[in-house]
């Protein structure tokens, strides 16, 4: 999922990335979906890209698409700095919806061929990486597909690493609960025996004096003693 400010780039980066084309007019965004295939360290993967709306209008509809979105772009333009200050309400959202400290992201800093216009420096987007606990970060031009492929490829890398560690916490989870109640029921079992017999072996002498009395008054039988 693409995410920032209205005019940073977001849907130049995006059809850059899908179709190797170079879109250089502005036309507001709503909302366009994207598919690509494409194979990452050897595993094919079927992408489904959403180019959101940077606008206030949309916010709400922004919210639902990032409660199913898996990886996010952080999109601002070098040569807006307002457009870096709204994504630091983007991520809080982002992170506030998905309930959780660790969600796949990068941050892109769009737009570094305009250097005769940039007002925000390297050394900034790396600053905010760090502050958000050393989000990867790039710069990118979606003219000359600078750092675009890249961006995208890490976000998606970090989408696969998280399902494989919520896949193998399942899997941990479900042997950690089979094992539990395995030592359940053998608990259960030899509490069970140890309530039916003494250490010697022999039954209780209350049973015992219960089976002597059975044997004087009915014909002696095979049994069996259900503890």
């Amino acid at each position: 999922m693409v995410l920032g400010a209205g005019g940073v780039g977001k849907s130049s980066i995006t059809v850059q990335f899908v179709q190797g084309v170079y879109v250089e007019s502005y036309d507001p965004t709503i909302e366009d979906s994207y598919r690509k295939q494409i194979e990452i360290d050897g595993r094919a993967c079927d992408l489904e890209i959403l180019d959101t709306a940077g606008v206030a209008q949309f916010t709400a509809m922004r919210e639902l698409y990032i409660k199913s979105g898996k990886g996010f772009l952080l999109v601002y333009s070098v040569t807006d700095e307002n457009s870096l200050q709204e994504l630091l309400a983007l991520r809080e959202q982002v992170l506030r919806i998905k309930d959780s400290e660790s969600v796949p992201m990068v941050l892109i800093g769009n737009k570094c061929d305009l250097d005769d216009d940039r007002v925000i420096s390297i050394d900034d987007g790396m600053n905010v990486s760090q502050q958000w606990g050393l989000v990867p970060f790039y710069e990118t031009s979606a003219m000359y597909k600078t750092n675009v492929d890249e961006a995208f490829i890490d976000v998606v890398r970090q989408v696969m690493r998280k399902e494989a560690q919520v896949s193998a916490e399942k899997k941990q989870q479900k042997e950690l609960q089979k094992q539990q109640a395995a030592e359940s029921s053998n608990a259960h079992l030899s509490k069970a025996n140890g309530n039916g017999q003494l250490e010697n072996g022999s039954l209780p002498q209350n049973q015992r004096r219960s089976q002597s009395d059975k044997s004087t008054s009915e014909p002696k039988s095979k049994c069996c003693v259900i503890v």
